[in-house]
């Protein structure tokens, strides 16, 4: 095959790779890369091919220039070929891809799913059909549609489980940022394989493709086409037919405009490349026309209304052009032209007029058939040369449906829209409508600053004239300038507006307060906001807007517990949790952020049920309704909730799409936030010296900066954990005293200050800073008595424990962990339960009480193990040898026991009563009875003199 001449290397590593598949350190995508032309379809091709051979599975398919608006048409192109059998087990994923362009913007599951929900679908798909061996072969992914770019970007991050290889080609210069940062993040983590296309050498090229050619001849081709194969071969077909060579060596580098190599291609190549077009007859020639403009709708049908043809004449000019092999039949009974770069020169050279009216016809005839807004758009766009305002009704109510599931392409048809709708003032309120709509889109879609570009315009322009467009439009303003990092602005924003008189309406001023108490929050000023929010919550009321109050309470309680205020956090929360439960999900779904704050507000509270509960509730709403700004959030609180309850994979998944959802939208804060979540579940659930973590600590304080809000300091308290893990406690005092403005972290949210000040205060220790930990630790204590929260009570007790241990004064150090480790499962923080077991249990055994080592070391192996938390595992692995030393193994009957509960038993073998064992305790006599009614049940005896003997038999009954 003439475009494989010299891959011979490139060969090996593809046939290295398909044969290790599904081996643990071998990448899982190959990123084939190189010039328009180069050979990287052909490269395609043969890997194709040789997988075939090898009995795996293929699917293919190849993105286009000219369907860039039509979502995941990559991938409904891959999966058009696949076998009845892979079909049928692809049914709900195959109806969601031909189905998303009739998806509603309104709040279906069609909108929504599509656009995250989609990606966890395709993925066990392959991940099925990867059992027997399966290659998904993308080809010109440069030209991809945002949708399915997003796609092949969550499947770099996240391949497909088994043997599964994913082949991607493209161009490097025409690739999107977003996706070439992608490719190169795998590379580095070694799941890419990077495979750059080069020029081919003369002698290779020469002597394969142009061997009938005199030397001195070929070797002048060879130096016009710079070894590019496809150059090379249309230089040749020239010379061949007795054309002139250009004079000049063509740019290849052209290509880097939206249209493509075609729009900067040197006239003379571009001769070459269509010499064979110029003996068409005229029919022929306008096929080809149309079958360029059309692209996925080239049917034969179409074909002859866009090209005023007879049904006759094209068959007749088809079969002739395939005999040329100028047209090939492809999936679905559609025609195209034989290579896109064929295509793209066609269609640039076509008059503008005569393009203009193959979608113009096309349009048409598709809405005659009852097509969809979202299926015409794509043509209505191409033909509009004029104010058209039914075209422009066809463009609006697409971009709706879009709106949730492809936002890059409702961006594209609202501006086609405003392009060319009169500027007039009885249009204004129309034009203002739709100004917000698109502005929403480029929102969603990542392109925060033309988003907030937009809003500034519309809000001066809505002047007073206006109010309630401007008032609209300053309060989505607000939110882009947040995600931008711009609180101070948006804060100035939001009052400049609230002091108009006339005011805004009470509905437009909760949403105002509202957006005033979230940037007040993120900017570590709650305080200044407190009673905007009290105004939001008392101006819902008195309108009797319980959506509103239920908001504007979630935020007050999120506040307060931010600050550390925990009782009036509280009892916010109580209050917003009674009027959000009473609300229908359609109506908590206008304010769905309520949820978010809410729910935030439970976990910084440690009423973990209760969060996960309105988590759970607040991601089936953001799904169903489109509202995909608000899952990075509540995502991010799921994952803390599950690392903290020891959930490890789960939360891991959590803080991944969390991750993706925030790189997709390009805002550095959110991204930031979203890496710091992840940062810390990656630290718990990598094995121990794992550097994933602090790789994303970096990533999560880069993208963060050193300002002074939330999202910034928990980025930099993350990286100092992380660091302090990985061996550097100078660091790690360093990121974190940079989070909290100084040793004594006054500008950090009191509600996580004592955790921050355990990771401090160990440390310091090892850094050798006696004094500063002792600091530490007594500021750690003083912080968690002012919060009366379980879980930062206990991480305020760790803390004193290792200033303990460091003094040598190991009982006391136990004695403290031992009351950390219960504080922990008081509140349900068994991660942290468990690894304050590990931290207690070398010291158990150091003072003899080798069972209750055991027990303890026992216990938190099964959490750790059981909850996917490496870490601690290996943790307890390290530590298996000291604490197990001679120490009889725990039967099954003994070993669900928890720590108090082996005590007990301890004490009842030592033939203790009940009063004397609550008195050795510290315990009521009731709580006794309670564990010994819970060890009767787990170690299956009937009584206490069995437990006794039990106790006795595997020696734990005779104290220590």
């Amino acid at each position: 095959m003439a475009g494989l001449v010299g891959r011979s290397a490139e060969l090996e590593r593809l046939d290295a790779v398909l044969t290790g598949l599904g081996r643990s350190g071998l990448p899982e995508v190959v990123d084939v890369v190189g010039e328009p032309g180069i050979g990287k379809s052909r490269l395609l091709d043969e890997v194709c091919a040789r997988a075939r051979g090898a009995g795996f599975t293929v699917l293919r398919g190849r993105a286009t220039e000219y369907e860039q608006q039509v979502p995941f048409h990559l991938f409904t192109d891959a999966f058009a070929d696949a076998d009845p059998g892979a079909q049928a087990a692809f049914a709900e994923v195959h109806s969601v891809l031909h189905g998303v362009r009739q998806a509603p913007g309104d709040g279906s599951v069609e909108s929504a799913a599509a656009r995250f929900g989609l990606h966890r679908a395709i993925a066990a798909f392959l991940t099925q059909l990867g059992q027997r061996g399966l290659v998904l072969a993308l080809d010109d992914v440069h030209w991809a549609d945002p949708a399915s770019r997003e796609l092949v970007d969550h499947m770099i991050r996240h391949p497909a489980r088994g043997r599964v290889l994913l082949v991607v080609a493209r161009r490097v210069r025409q690739t999107p940022t977003t996706l070439t940062a992608a490719l190169t993040r795998g590379a580095g983590s070694g799941t890419v394989l990077h495979l750059p296309l080069e020029p081919l050498s003369e002698q290779e090229s020469v002597l394969a493709l142009a061997p009938d050619i005199a030397e001195d001849q070929a070797k002048r081709l060879h130096a016009a086409s710079e070894g590019n194969p496809l150059y090379l071969l249309a230089l040749g077909h020239a010379h061949r037919t007795g054309a002139s060579l250009p004079g000049h060596t063509p740019d290849i580098h052209a290509d880097a405009t939206d249209a493509g190599y075609a729009a900067g291609a040197p006239g003379g190549l571009a001769a070459l490349l269509l010499d064979e077009l110029g003996t068409l007859t005229g029919s022929q020639r306008r096929l080809v026309e149309a079958v360029a403009a059309l692209g996925d709708h080239a049917s034969s049908a179409l074909l002859a209304v866009a090209s005023e043809l007879s049904v006759r004449d094209v068959e007749q000019e088809t079969t002739a052009l395939v005999v040329r092999d100028l047209l090939r039949a492809g999936p679905g009974g559609r025609w195209m032209l034989r290579h896109p770069l064929v295509r793209a020169l066609v269609y640039e050279r076509t008059a503008p007029g005569r393009r203009a009216g193959f979608h113009r016809r096309t349009a048409r005839e598709l809405a005659r058939r009852g097509a969809p807004a979202t299926e015409r758009a794509h043509h209505v766009a191409r033909s509009l040369t004029d104010w058209d305002a039914q075209a422009a009704e066809v463009l609006t109510e697409a971009a709706a449906r879009f709106a949730s599931t492809a936002p890059a392409i409702a961006a594209q048809l609202l501006d086609v829209v405003l392009t060319h709708m009169p500027d007039t003032p009885d249009r204004f309120t129309r034009r203002g409508e739709l100004v917000l709509a698109r502005a929403r889109a480029l929102g969603v879609s990542g392109n925060l600053r033309e988003s907030r570009d937009l809003l500034h315009g519309l809000i001066e322009t809505a002047g007073k004239d206006h109010p309630e467009l401007r008032t609209r439009a300053v309060a989505q303003c607000a939110v882009m300038e947040r995600h931008l990092g711009h609180s101070p602005e948006a804060t100035a924003l939001l009052r400049r507006e609230l002091s108009r008189d006339p005011g805004p309406s009470p509905a437009q001023a909760v949403s105002l307060h509202l957006a005033l108490g979230m940037s007040a929050l993120l900017t570590a000023s709650y305080p200044q906001a407190r009673a905007d929010v009290a105004r939001a919550v008392a101006v819902a009321r008195a309108d009797d807007d319980p959506t509103g109050e239920a908001a504007a309470l979630a935020l007050a309680a999120l506040g307060e517990a931010y600050e550390g205020e925990t009782a009036a956090a509280a009892g916010f929360a109580d209050s917003a949790a009674s009027l959000a439960d009473s609300l229908t999900d359609p109506g908590i779904a206008g304010l769905c952020e309520a949820l978010v704050w809410l729910s935030w507000a439970e976990t910084l509270l440690e009423r973990y049920a209760d969060a996960e509960r309105h988590i759970t509730r607040g991601l089936g709403i953001a799904r169903r309704t489109g509202q995909l700004h608000v899952l990075p959030h509540l995502l991010t609180s799921r994952a803390f909730v599950h690392l903290t309850t020891c959930r490890l994979p789960s939360a891991l998944e959590a803080a991944e799409e969390a991750e993706s959802i925030a790189r997709a939208a390009g805002s550095d804060d959110l991204l930031g936030f979203t890496l710091a979540i992840k940062t810390l579940v990656l630290l718990l659930a990598r094995p121990l010296g794992d550097g994933s973590a602090l790789a994303t600590g970096e990533e999560a304080t880069a993208a963060a900066g050193r300002g002074r809000g939330w999202w910034s300091s928990l980025a930099w308290c993350m990286l100092g954990h992380a660091t302090f893990v990985s061996g550097d406690p100078h660091r790690a005092q360093e990121a974190i005293t940079t989070a909290g403005g100084g040793p004594g972290l006054p500008l950090l949210q009191p509600s996580i200050r004592p955790g921050q000040l355990d990771t401090l205060a160990a440390a310091a220790l090892t850094a050798g800073d006696v004094e500063a930990a002792g600091r530490w630790a007594a500021q750690a204590t003083h912080e968690a008595d002012r919060l009366g929260l379980d879980g930062q009570r206990a991480a305020a007790l760790r803390a004193q424990a290792t200033l303990a241990e460091h003094h040598g004064e190991t009982g006391k150090a136990v004695r403290l962990l031992d009351a950390a480790a219960q504080e922990y499962a008081r509140c349900g923080q068994t991660l942290w339960e468990a690894y304050s077991l590990l931290r207690a249990a070398p010291l158990v055994q150091r003072t003899g009480q080798g069972a209750r080592a055991a027990a303890m070391w026992h216990r938190a192996h099964r959490i750790a193990v059981g909850g996917g938390a490496r870490l601690l595992v290996d943790l307890a692995e390290l530590i298996r040898p000291q604490v197990l030393a001679e120490t009889p193994a725990l039967p099954a009957q003994l070993a669900e026991l928890t720590v108090r509960e082996l005590e007990v038993a301890e004490l009842v073998a030592q033939g203790l009563s009940n009063q004397d064992i609550a008195a050795r305790l510290h315990l009521s006599r009731r709580t006794v009875e309670t564990h010994l009614s819970s060890i009767y049940r787990k170690a299956s005896v009937p009584s206490r003199a069995a437990l006794a003997g039990l106790m006795t038999r595997v020696g734990l009954g005779t104290g220590s």
